[in-house]
């Protein structure tokens, strides 16, 4: 792999938070927590040779001919800081999530989203016309005479990617937005927060459908909140969401339009004895990211501490258990004290439905075999050294290798990554920079 370097002084504006492949692969969207948008372009669909675009960002793709490169595409800036005057808030421009809507030819339609606003947007390719003709025109110095006047015309030159605004999703959530997600069709999508779950319509902004709300009466009595939320990737009945007390449940609207807070099929339901549970026990519970497998079999979920996989029709264990952080577990004082505990790891699957990943400390992201128990270390470095990768051969799934615990950087961590949906491709977003792994 080769790597382009650029030195710039990181400010917390640049920091990736959100990275999306497209359902096709052709194109990855990022976000950023001052708001913005960033597409790429595939090089297998880019004509002409476009130039990458010379960002606060890194750009890491393979030699090998048979890899893949992604250009720039275009770039917008999807959101801006507000204030909520009613409740006093500053709401921040930091995108949350992306999402492209599936399965429609012609322009590209994505949605995006901060703390409270949701917003669609068309990606399209314009025409710049340049206006030519002009009736006077100097010779040697000297104007000639006029006989005739000529119009003057507009003729293309070329031709510019743009985004375009199409719907604005507001007021539809008191608590912050952690998950977007469009249904088989792409005609309606969820949102989730913290208590509540609501369906949109892309035909519509006046009004959602709320399907899910787990507000107790008296907010004393919360127990648990919504922590991801992802429609089933072929039926638009069915969805699934995982909580704080890292449960996962799988839920059918075809039962019920509106979906109780104890109905579904719960996934991760485990009693701890009293002398097992300690401080930490919940925190380190808690469900941070849950995904359907391609095929919609399967359901992976992502806590503090392992990477959980379910077949969808066994409810009572998971399939695999891939334990990711236990090597921390003497070190969940200081993670609590440092926040770090409090990191939210998002997981994906492979293009093949078999290699699954989520990210760690040192800006490393871990990327399971779950047949073999082959596991894979991509890690991203900024400047001038390339990316490295590691792997190794285990009986078990675990670590690729027992990394110092004192020699960890926190500060460095993958949290948002995307897996490219028909190759083994995978997008890292590390701080302000955005890297490609494929396979050798």
């Amino acid at each position: 792999m080769r790597s382009h370097a650029k030195y710039f002084c990181v400010v917390a504006e640049d920091l990736i938070s959100a990275v999306q492949f497209d359902g096709t692969g052709e194109y990855l969207a990022t976000g950023d927590r001052g708001g913005r948008v960033v597409i790429f372009e595939s090089s297998e669909v880019a004509q002409g040779g476009q130039s990458a675009h010379d960002d606060q960002r890194e750009i890491l793709g393979s030699s090998s001919p048979r890899d893949v490169e992604y250009r720039f595409y275009c770039e917008f800036q999807s959101h801006e800081p507000e204030f909520d005057y009613l409740k006093s808030l500053e709401i921040e421009e930091k995108i949350n999530r992306i999402r492209w809507r599936h399965g429609r030819a012609g322009p590209l339609f994505l949605v995006s989203t901060n703390d409270k606003t949701i917003k669609l947007w068309k990606i399209y390719e314009k025409k710049v016309r340049m206006l030519s003709s002009r009736n006077v025109e100097m010779r040697n110095g000297v104007t000639p005479f006029i006989a005739s006047l000529r119009m003057p015309s507009l003729h293309p030159v070329h031709s510019i990617a743009t985004a375009s605004l199409k719907r604005t999703f507001a007021n539809g959530h008191t608590y912050h937005i952690n998950s977007l997600s469009f249904s088989p069709d792409g005609e309606i999508f969820l949102s989730a927060d913290d208590l509540r779950i609501n369906l949109w319509s892309l035909q519509t902004t006046a009004s959602t459908f709320n399907i899910v709300d787990i507000k107790p009466d008296d907010m004393e009595e919360l127990a648990e909140v919504i922590t991801a939320a992802e429609f089933h990737p072929t039926s638009s009945s069915q969805l699934v969401y995982s909580s704080s007390k890292g449960l996962v449940r799988l839920c059918d609207l075809r039962e019920s339009a509106r979906i109780e807070r104890h109905s579904g099929r719960v996934f991760g339901h485990t009693q701890q004895s009293e002398h097992e549970r300690t401080f930490f026990s919940e925190v380190i519970a808690s469900m941070s990211d849950v995904k359907f497998s391609r095929n919609g079999r399967y359901v992976m979920a992502r806590d503090y501490m392992t990477l959980k996989i379910w077949d969808v029709h066994m409810a009572s264990a998971p399939l695999r258990t891939i334990k990711v952080h236990e090597q921390l577990r003497s070190k969940l004082c200081d993670l609590y004290e440092s926040d770090c505990i409090f990191d939210k790891f998002e997981c994906s699957w492979g293009w093949d439905d078999r290699h699954v990943c989520s990210g760690t400390y040192d800006n490393k992201l871990l990327l399971w075999d779950t047949t073999d128990g082959h596991c894979t270390t991509l890690e991203s470095i900024s400047g001038s050294s390339p990316a490295r990768r590691t792997s190794t051969l285990k009986g078990k799934l675990g670590l690729a290798r027992k990394d110092s615990i004192s020699s960890r950087n926190f500060s460095k961590k993958i949290l948002h990554h995307s897996h490219h949906p028909n190759r083994n491709l995978v997008a890292i977003g590390a701080r302000n920079s955005l890297y490609l792994f494929a396979a050798n």
